[in-house]
């Protein structure tokens, strides 16, 4: 695919979705970094769901570890690998008051630090809290990326460099929501719905099937 394409994809999806951002639903910085720590294999349908509860009775870390890791198994317990997620939330919630006066770095580095933060996580809090350009590549990125050879990849790692690449400047802040949601809801791993997809003429999708 041609930088001329990509371009157009872009235009488009900032046309359609001006202002995009997460679905997790949060009021803080510490509420987002403790929803996108449970986001993992979970839908964020059902994270909400879950931190609707725990943020009316904790939404910071000192008020988590005052719940204690007992209580927040309690609270999160519909959301799957719940009980390694609250074993690192909790020891995040410590490091947070130890080390960072109970606030969320705005740094990869101290990020990464934290139990139950990787890499697409530390991009998600950069990008969505701090206006970071950066891209987190989950199941819907790496799909959509390959898919339609906006940025094909053999792992997360390559379509992540490819992306920060290739995608334009002006389209680097919210290029990680455009496609999470083109994924989610269009692009979908089966049979994707390619008859309303909006970049359909652009993409290189060669199985892509158009109605008529």
């Amino acid at each position: 695919m041609n930088a001329t394409k990509r371009a157009e994809i872009f235009a488009r999806l900032q046309a359609d979705n001006p202002e995009p951002t997460t679905e997790l639903n949060y009021q803080s910085v510490f509420e987002l970094l403790i929803a996108v720590i449970l986001s993992a294999q979970a839908t964020d349908k059902s994270v909400n769901k879950a931190t609707a509860g725990l943020f009316a009775a904790a939404n910071t870390p000192g008020k988590i570890l005052a719940l204690g890791e007992e209580k927040l198994k309690s609270t999160i317990q519909s959301i799957g690998l719940y009980n390694s997620k609250a074993s690192n939330i909790i020891k995040t919630c410590a490091l947070l008051c130890e080390q960072h006066q109970s606030q969320v770095p705005d740094n990869r580095k101290d990020l990464e630090a934290l139990p139950g933060v990787g890499r697409k996580t530390a991009n998600v809090i950069l990008n969505t809290a701090f206006g970071h350009p950066t891209i987190a590549v989950d199941t819907h990125i790496f799909r959509v990326s390959n898919r339609t050879r906006i940025a094909p990849g053999k792992n997360v790692d390559a379509v992540e460099q490819k992306l920060l690449k290739v995608v334009p400047k002006k389209y680097a802040i919210d290029a990680h929501h455009w496609l999470i949601l083109l994924g989610r809801y269009t692009c979908v791993a089966r049979s994707p719905k390619c008859e309303f997809c909006l970049i359909q003429d652009l993409c290189e999708y060669s199985d892509k099937v158009i109605k008529r």
